[in-house]
């Protein structure tokens, strides 16, 4: 599954969503992470109530099961759980991708949380399938 991170610097989670000229998206599964692209956004990302700069980030993300951002507003996060991407805010600006990504993969070889589940459902994606992909790509 594809996770994406809002990001001022490609090391942190910290980046308002709508802000964000960079995002950084991952390849996850249970034996690791890799990264894919790093999508970047120009324009006064920075003007708020401008519903339109969000266009571009929702079609960007639509591969994403889940993007991690540092804060996000409600319009936001309610597009992209309309486009089944799952926003989940970053505790601190201080939270590392590596870390986050490193969680992640340790969460999928065990037994996933609820909210997890959910995220990959909305993707088409359940545990025993992405179970049984890495089996066979293996």
């Amino acid at each position: 599954m594809k996770i994406a991170f809002t990001t001022s610097d490609q090391v942190h989670v910290n980046a308002h969503f709508g802000w964000a000229k960079m995002i950084d998206v991952y390849e996850v599964s249970q034996d690791g992470y890799q990264f894919v692209e790093t999508i970047k956004f120009n324009g006064n990302l920075k003007e708020d109530g401008n519903e339109d700069k969000l266009v571009p980030k929702l079609n960007a993300l639509k591969e994403c099961t889940i993007v991690y951002v540092a804060a996000i507003g409600s319009s936001a996060a309610a597009k992209l759980l309309k486009t089944g991407v799952t926003p989940i805010k970053a505790r601190s600006e201080q939270d590392e991708i590596a870390d986050v990504l490193n969680k992640l993969v340790e969460t999928l070889k065990g037994s996933p949380p609820p909210w997890l589940r959910k995220a990959l459902q909305q993707k088409n994606l359940n545990f025993d399938e992405l179970e049984l992909e890495e089996e066979t790509t293996v």
